[in-house]
């Protein structure tokens, strides 16, 4: 409260209080068009200016009264100007109504114009960014663009190199040329012409239409090697190739990198309000990339009269879940419509039989092409021709060495390109077939009796395995011509692997599930024929090896029991009867004229470790007829303690029989007994002379020369 004071007239003081309101507050007007509110202000400000004057006026008129003779002739041009005044507003209230419509009319144009000019640049935008996204793709299939083909190349040729001062000379560079036409020769004779090669380069060249292909085959055959060599003798025209991917956002860049496709990331018609199409999922994304295909492929293949060529590799990378099954789908109708139509011939690389039966269902321009190891000729000159390229002259192999490489590891090229670049190749042999077996048995081990409840989906897997592991080794073992087995080293035939049909293969495992998730973990194999068999030689060996140990047959029926326990107790119902002895019986009587009789015996593993009552009870039985009892042969405390004794009679020894065959192994443990398994592999013979083994533990040489 805020008071204040005052003196009125006569003297007294006045008090007048005065209330604190509050302030209120307000939200701003809204703003319209800046010439609207301009012309307002103006005929507001006009009509304050009008009563201003016409008040000052009528105060001179007033207070002038006593001067009217004088001012009569002043008033009557002031009431003339006053007419001349109004007539003058009225016409000048036209002109900026007039200038206001003009304004009006000017904004609108630019207005128009504007959006015109936007509208008209967004559009011209859109169909030059169309242009240009064919522009790029088309980029991607000319000549030694594609970057993945640029990593991949390779070359046949082998340049000699010297790195000694003494090479400079012209001596030297007449020597360079001697040894070059030599080293020509050399490949020329040694290089490895696989059978698949001559159909691939027909079908990447773009002369087989009409078709699209699955070439499948175990990993390490040379799948993508002969794909490369296809594509270098084209110089990567008309193709395009990428690697696929378990996610599919990652296959979706993948394959926009190999189609120079952006998706529309780069796309920037949302500045005239335009919605990009990216804002999807990356099958749609899949599906719009092989849509710009299609408008290339139609272009370029009018031009070039050849196909373009895609080609997956690693397709088995794709999970064979739901979003893999359809990108897969998806891809499969991509390659029948463009390859029916003439305009795009797709390849899959897979090492995985899935693929193929995935892809077989709907296929009905698929081709398949089988990649196999090679055989032993041509081991001998793969050997030959990459120890040619890293090692001197004096350390090329004979056909000796190279036939028992083949021996050992057989003829996949992924094993032979590891052992070719190691001074003791032998040794490299036995250390790929011990890293097979490791495998293997990291896997697919065995547990055992005492394997744990909780584990038994992995038991079931192990053993499934071991039993048809044990089925190739028996018929491998039955075969004449076994060159794992056999010691004549003089018959030298090429490795051919027992296998069995898919369904008899599944018949063994006593499982239809497991078979392809061996064929992942490069176990088992599956081909394009539905046979199964081991994935390679080093692993066929392993398996004979697994197999020939001490009990195997014994822990691997422990497993099998203990995984068929696990099963029992969440299937059946038990009755717990205690106070009952072994080898007696019982009579169980309902009430009525039903009764049960039931004989207490052993299953064959109790009676390997405490041994049978039989002949005892039957003595009791007699026992205890002569004394008249009615008890039954173990019933009592002293037929049970006598029970006991006879059964401690040799007791101490199956005992200690159970505690050795409890310790079971698949392998040895020590490493140094493992090795006693590399003589065995050469029949008890070293076989490499003193002078080609190599000195150092574990060395490697990769790309080095030796030049002493």
């Amino acid at each position: 409260m805020i008071t204040l004071r005052r003196l009125n007239a006569v003297g007294t003081r006045i008090v007048v209080p005065k209330t604190c309101f509050k302030q209120f507050h307000y939200t701003l007007r809204r703003q319209f068009n800046p010439i609207v509110e301009n012309f307002l202000n103006d005929l507001k400000e006009e009509g304050e200016d009008d009563k201003k004057s016409n008040k000052s006026r009528r105060l001179n008129s007033l207070g002038n009264n006593d001067r009217n003779d004088h001012n009569n002739e002043r008033n009557n041009n002031n009431n003339y100007n006053d007419g001349e005044d109004n007539g003058g507003d009225s016409s000048g209230r036209f002109d900026r109504f007039k200038s206001f419509l003009m304004k009006c009319l000017e904004t609108i144009g630019i207005t128009i114009s504007s959006v015109g000019i936007l509208a008209g640049a967004g559009f011209l935008y859109h169909r030059f960014y169309g242009y240009h996204v064919l522009y790029k793709m088309d980029k991607a299939f000319d000549k030694g663009e594609d970057p993945a083909a640029q990593i991949a190349m390779h070359s046949k040729t082998h340049a000699h190199t010297s790195n000694s001062e003494d090479d400079k000379g012209d001596q030297s560079k007449n020597n360079d040329k001697e040894d070059g036409d030599h080293n020509h020769n050399l490949i020329q004779d040694f290089w490895v012409d696989r059978p698949q090669q001559k159909l691939l380069d027909e079908i990447i060249s773009g002369k087989i239409i009409g078709r699209y292909f699955l070439i499948i085959g175990e990993k390490g055959t040379g799948k993508t090697s002969l794909i490369m060599e296809a594509m270098k003798k084209v110089n990567g025209l008309n193709v395009c190739i990428f690697d696929a991917h378990a996610d599919p956002e990652i296959f979706r860049l993948r394959l926009g990198k190999a189609l120079n496709f952006t998706f529309s990331e780069d796309y920037i018609g949302s500045l005239f309000s335009i919605r990009g199409p990216r804002d999807t999922t990356a099958l749609l994304d899949i599906e719009r990339a092989f849509s710009k295909l299609e408008e290339l492929a139609i272009n370029r293949v009018a031009k070039t009269k050849r196909p373009l060529v895609m080609i997956i590799n690693n397709a088995h990378l794709i999970k064979e879940n739901e979003e893999g099954v359809k990108l897969l789908e998806l891809l499969q109708q991509k390659a029948e419509a463009l390859s029916g139509a003439g305009l795009l011939t797709m390849i899959f690389n897979s090492d995985d039989y899935w693929v193929y039966e995935k892809l077989k269902q709907l296929g009905t321009r698929l081709e398949l092409i089988n990649v196999r190891d090679l055989n032993r000729k041509e081991t001998v000159n793969a050997l030959k021709f990459i120890r040619h390229r890293f090692f001197p002259k004096d350390r090329v192999l004979n056909d000796a060495v190279c036939n028992k490489v083949y021996d050992l590891i057989g003829g996949r090229p992924q094993h032979i390109t590891q052992v070719a670049r190691h001074n003791d190749i032998v040794k490299a042999c036995h250390e790929i077939i011990d890293r097979e077996k490791t495998w293997y048995l990291n896997q697919c081990g065995l547990l055992g009796s005492g394997m744990d409840d909780d584990v038994m989906e992995s038991g079931k897997f192990s053993s499934s395995a071991m039993l048809l592991m044990r089925e190739f080794v028996e018929m491998d073992r039955q075969r004449a011509d076994s060159l794992i087995l056999s010691k004549d080293n003089s018959n030298q035939h090429d490795h051919y692997l027992p296998e069995l049909p898919l369904w008899r293969a599944r018949q063994v495992m006593t499982r239809a599930d497991y078979i392809q998730r061996y064929d992942n973990l490069n176990i088992f194999t599956i081909d394009s024929e539905s046979r199964v068999r081991a994935d390679s030689v080093p692993m066929m060996r392993a398996f004979h090896e697994i197999a020939s140990q001490p009990h195997f047959d014994e822990l691997l029926e422990d497993t099998m029991d203990r995984v068929a326990d696990i099963e029992s107790l969440g299937r059946t119902r038990e009755i717990v009867m205690k106070d009952l002895n072994m080898g007696s019986e019982y009579l169980w009587k309902k009430y009525g004229p039903a009764e049960l009789k039931m004989t207490m015996l052993k299953s064959a593993k109790t009676k390997d470790v405490h041994g049978d009552f039989t002949e005892f009870n039957n003595a009791a039985n007699e026992k205890g007829s002569h004394s008249g009892s009615s008890g039954v042969g173990l019933g009592n405390d002293n037929s049970a303690g006598a029970g006991i004794g006879v059964d401690n009679g040799n007791s101490n020894d199956k005992i200690e029989d159970d505690d050795d065959e409890e310790e079971l192994y698949l392998e040895d443990i020590d490493r140094k007994d493992s090795r006693k398994w590399w003589k065995r592999r050469m029949n008890d013979q070293l076989f490499v002379p003193e002078k080609d083994r190599h000195a150092k533990e574990g060395d490697l040489d990769l790309n080095r020369v030796n030049e002493d």
